[in-house]
């Protein structure tokens, strides 16, 4: 039987799966940018996310991020942990949400992730308490006001080696082209392009730190067709040649 409570460290590593229980996903540090059925959030302190049984979702984190997860057993648990409490639970866990904690939600939150939650009668007793403190919570679906950034990223790592049209990720995010520019400049400062291309540059990186592929083949990978203007962007973006980024990691590596 999986651990009903963990706790979890995120980095820029995408996760996209899907599981048959619901899940809820309790930020304690950082932000944890997620997208469930296509709908985007961020998961931050005094925050969470609803996962329901068998929802596609997709989550990453640039900065680095942690988090507490309570991952449902089954229906049964549900019903033989929490009894009459137990329909409120099921009617929060049945869609998709991002919901604030209040104060003394918080706290038993924050109280769990300093505890053994590896003791399996702390976590059942700790994940019963979550729930029934949450029954009273008003879930709105994932807030339209983020784009979608883990799905968003999940595609371009998947197609970096091909043409990456705005109209692209406009689809994903289920905007029009011109509204996607809008909300990139409102959110990131910088254009849809710009944002693809960096992501393929940062992605670039980690090739020619962690593999030995040659120059020209990472640059092929990310979707450049020149090694010269490949060379030229990674210098733009990060202040060193991709021959001096390998050697750097290198040098880390001994």
């Amino acid at each position: 039987m999986r651990p009903i409570l963990t706790l979890r460290q995120y980095t820029h590593d995408l996760i996209v799966h899907s599981h048959d229980h619901a899940q809820l996903v309790f930020g304690l540090s950082g932000a944890l940018d997620f997208e469930v059925e296509g709908c985007g959030s961020q998961v931050r302190q005094q925050s969470f996310v609803v996962i329901p049984s068998g929802a596609h979702h997709a989550c990453g984190s640039p900065q680095g991020s942690r988090c507490l997860v309570l991952d449902i057993p089954d229906e049964q648990w549900l019903v033989d942990s929490l009894g009459e409490h137990a329909d409120a639970s099921r009617r929060l866990l049945d869609r998709p949400a991002r919901l604030l904690l209040d104060a003394g939600q918080g706290q038993l939150v924050s109280w769990l992730a300093n505890s053994p939650v590896s003791d399996p009668l702390i976590a059942r007793q700790g994940a019963v308490l979550l729930l029934a403190s949450l029954n009273h919570a008003r879930p709105s679906e994932l807030a339209s006001r983020r784009l979608p950034y883990a799905a968003l990223d999940a595609h371009i790592e998947q197609y970096a080696a091909y043409p990456l049209q705005v109209a692209d990720l406009a689809r994903i995010a289920g905007l029009s082209s011109a509204r996607l520019h809008a909300r990139f400049m409102a959110e990131c400062g910088q254009t849809p392009m710009d944002y693809i291309r960096s992501r393929r540059l940062h992605k670039a990186v980690t090739l020619l730190r962690e593999t030995v592929l040659p120059i020209g083949e990472v640059a092929s990978r990310v979707g450049y067709s020149s090694q010269s203007a490949f060379s030229a962007a990674v210098l733009r973006e990060f202040g060193s040649a991709p021959g001096q980024l390998r050697r750097e990691a290198r040098d880390k590596g001994r």
